[in-house]
């Protein structure tokens, strides 16, 4: 049976203007143990001052893993660049995957991205193969496993997710189930599509939507940046963990929230319906 670890995606911090070292002290301080950064290659403005918690890629690995463990926080995942534009996409992530291994995360979250307007189908789809036949080659060295998750128009339907995850036969190319995503997009049950990829499933995002923007935008959008506090919103967390929990894994559920307050309150909401499955390490 499944266990879970709890994680904050460091995007809860973006609204207090915080950098990366600053933003894991407040994680930990929470009662966060793991984390999910951002990473970008080259040099980031807002990030250089201060002002932006993503985390150059330009920068010694080893640094990132000496300000975790600093903070008393370990890195479970790293995020993201869009598989649909390999210019950008496979620099980004195959330095993503190097990284995460250095710092001792398995895991490494993307998306298909905005499709431009020049592209059809068959190119975009032709691209994002080209680029995760290209990352699936370090993933494998390194053994860490590249997450796709629902957001855009084509991996928000189980069979369009599942296309993308077998456009190149790899075990290190899985599923980052994003709750939030899933649910915006209004193309399927969320409950029953999490069902249907549930056994390629390999980390969760976990974002919850507000009623007020569920009713706002579903059908309209296909994913959104962060959500509400978990437990707040319309997402049926015993649903979730009940579809999960047969899996023979842990799993790490990153919270994907706007606040420090929603931050906090994600964390204790998890405590209190996880119970036993929670891993606490």
């Amino acid at each position: 049976m499944a266990k879970f670890r709890i994680a904050a995606n460091m995007e809860f911090v973006r609204s207090a203007d915080l950098d990366f070292k600053a933003g894991i002290a407040v994680a930990a301080k929470l009662g966060y143990r793991w984390i999910e950064p951002m990473v970008h290659t080259g040099w980031e403005l807002l990030s250089e001052v201060g002002y932006f918690h993503s985390f150059s890629m330009e920068e010694d690995p080893l640094l990132m893993r000496d300000l975790c463990e600093a903070a008393g926080v370990r890195v479970a995942s790293i995020s993201h660049s869009p598989l649909m534009k390999p210019e950008a996409a496979v620099a980004r992530l195959t330095r993503a995957v190097v990284l995460a291994d250095a710092v001792g995360a398995r895991f490494v979250n993307s998306d298909e991205m905005l499709k431009p307007d020049w592209m059809n189908d068959e190119q975009a789809h032709q691209a994002m193969a080209y680029t995760l036949k290209k990352v699936s080659m370090v993933a494998a060295r390194h053994r860490v496993s590249l997450c796709i998750e629902p957001h855009g128009i084509y991996s928000t339907t189980a069979a369009g997710l599942m296309r993308l995850v077998e456009l190149v036969p790899s075990e290190w190319i899985a599923v980052n189930w994003d709750t939030g995503n899933a649910y915006l997009a209004g193309l399927e049950d969320p409950y029953e599509s999490l069902r249907a990829v549930r056994d390629h499933v390999r980390h969760v995002h976990a974002k919850d939507i507000s009623f007020e923007q569920g009713e706002a935008e579903r059908g309209k959008v296909t994913g959104t940046p962060v959500g509400c506090a978990c437990g707040e919103g319309v997402v049926d967390w015993d649903q979730v963990i009940e579809i999960l929990e047969p899996l023979e894994r842990d799993l790490f559920l990153s919270v994907e929230c706007g606040t420090i307050d929603q931050a906090a309150q994600s964390l204790a909401f998890f405590r209190r319906i996880l119970g036993s499955r929670l891993l606490e390490d």
